[in-house]
C-alpha cells in the first residue's frame, strides 16, 4: 500500500506582505561612516561613546 502524504510549508509562502530584492531601494545616504578617514572614524565613535557615558552619568545622578 502506497502512502501518500502532502507538503504543507508554513511560512514559505509570502502572505500579502513580501520584501523581495527591491522591496525597499537603497537611499543615496548624504553621509557615510564607511566614507569617513580613520582618523574621523575614531573621532566620531569617541563621541558616541561620551554621549553615551554622559547619559549614563546622568542616570545615576
Amino acid at each position: 500500500m502506497a502512502h501518500t502524504h502532502d507538503h504543507h510549508h508554513h511560512g514559505h509562502a509570502p502572505h500579502g506582505h513580501g520584501h523581495g530584492p527591491h522591496a525597499h531601494p537603497a537611499q543615496a545616504a548624504h553621509w557615510s561612516i564607511l566614507r569617513m578617514p580613520v582618523p574621523a572614524r575614531l573621532l566620531a565613535a569617541l563621541a558616541v561613546s561620551a554621549g553615551l557615558w554622559a547619559v549614563v552619568w546622568l542616570a545615576m545622578r
